[in-house]
């Protein structure tokens, strides 16, 4: 085991660290408040190339290791979680997928423009009726000649009117349940596609979030991606890195309401003293530290396993189960460190506090990842390998 960043893991983090601290920190209680974010932020994480930092060079990426991917993803979140959330979407959910899953001509049309960030992927998976039961999706994808033509409605999907290309999941045989969903690039530009921002979200404000529709989309035969019929199967994959990078976010929340509680213990004085001296606020900031330390384990053991090419659903499970809990009482004690200010958006914590709880719930709520564990630990699952493996960094 050997618990050292590289030289160059810690000078992404710096770079990422100094971004969020010029780029992020000073303008995102404007943007949470407006619900809308600066869009050449996402411009700017481009330049950096940080839209593509595990995706090998050959495809446009930075061609670092999966780790680095957590890197970045923790010091986006430690600025806001919306930020956190385009590149676990763009990245984890969307390029990664097509690294593992795609052939080579999908490849070079889709991942190397996103893997540069020239264009901007997203994930269409959850719908009104289906969330973590996936065979209740209504999304239909029906084969007519070279095309296939896409009808339903996707929600709670982030990007949505900012994304250039989706991975859609449709059935094409309902019968067959879940081995009859297949997966599918889609464009904005077709004609039948449509998008609608979610207004009134408790958290995540500055993220832009909401529906897709699909109104007869005819997509071609050559944007299948993997087989009919192999779609629960790449969503389940595509959900591994996506909750890869939701709990390494939750690390970058837990650490960013330490820095404000911190910061604020010294600030704040009472009967006498500062409040950090008072043994109860200490007990809310060891309890962060404790969750900080304990999530970052699971979360780059699981980018270790990722890196060597290993199936790790559970070990991404359990990572993004336990840092999201962890992050929310993090966020919860930090409005308690902060008293009544806590409150009241003068300080930060609020917002902490209302963009922790939805990683709670999205990419397999804590109750899916606590029967998951179980199941694991009682014999009543097992991973079985995938005949398309994310490749392993070499």
């Amino acid at each position: 085991m050997n618990f050292e960043f590289t030289e160059e893991q810690q000078m992404l983090r710096n770079t990422v660290r100094n971004f969020v601290d010029k780029e992020i920190m000073p303008y995102i209680s404007e943007w949470d408040r407006t619900g809308k974010a600066d869009p050449a932020v996402m411009n700017k994480l481009s330049d950096l190339g940080l839209m593509g930092v595990c995706i090998p060079e050959e495809y446009g990426g930075s061609g670092m290791d999966y780790n680095s991917l957590a890197i970045v993803c923790e010091e986006l979140e430690r600025g806001d979680t919306a930020f956190r959330t385009a590149v676990s979407v763009h990245t984890g959910l969307n390029s990664m997928s097509l690294l593992q899953w795609g052939n080579e001509d999908q490849k070079q049309k889709y991942l190397v423009p996103q893997a540069k960030g020239e264009k901007v992927g997203a994930f269409g998976l959850t719908e009104p009726g289906a969330g973590s039961d996936v065979a209740a999706l209504n999304t239909t994808a029906t084969k007519e000649e070279d095309f296939y033509i896409l009808n339903g409605q996707k929600t709670w999907i982030s990007l949505c009117d900012t994304a250039d290309h989706f991975l859609v999941f449709a059935y094409t045989d309902k019968s067959k349940k879940h081995n009859g969903i297949s997966a599918f690039i889609v464009e904005r530009t077709w004609e039948g596609f449509s998008s609608k921002a979610t207004k009134g979200k408790h958290g995540i404000r500055a993220g832009n979030t909401g529906e897709l529709f699909f109104d007869h989309v005819k997509v071609p035969k050559e944007n299948l991606l993997g087989q009919e019929g192999e779609g629960f199967k790449i969503a389940m994959a595509s959900l591994d890195n996506g909750r890869f990078t939701v709990a390494a976010g939750a690390c970058g929340q837990i650490m960013a309401c330490l820095e404000a509680s911190v910061n604020y213990c010294h600030e704040r004085e009472t009967f006498g003293k500062e409040i950090g001296r008072h043994q109860l606020v200490q007990q809310m900031i060891a309890k962060m530290e404790a969750g900080l330390q304990m999530s970052r384990l699971l979360v780059y053991r699981a980018g270790e396993l990722k890196n060597q090419g290993k199936r790790n659903t559970r070990e991404t499970s359990l990572a993004k189960w336990q840092a999201c809990d962890f992050a929310n009482k993090a966020a919860d004690d930090a409005v308690q460190v902060h008293g009544a200010y806590g409150y009241s958006d003068e300080y930060p914590v609020e917002r902490y506090l209302r963009n922790s709880k939805a990683p709670v719930i999205y990419e397999g709520t804590r109750e899916i990842h606590t029967v998951m564990q179980a199941e694991y630990v009682l014999g009543y699952r097992k991973d079985k390998q995938l005949n398309k493996m994310l490749p392993a960094w070499e």
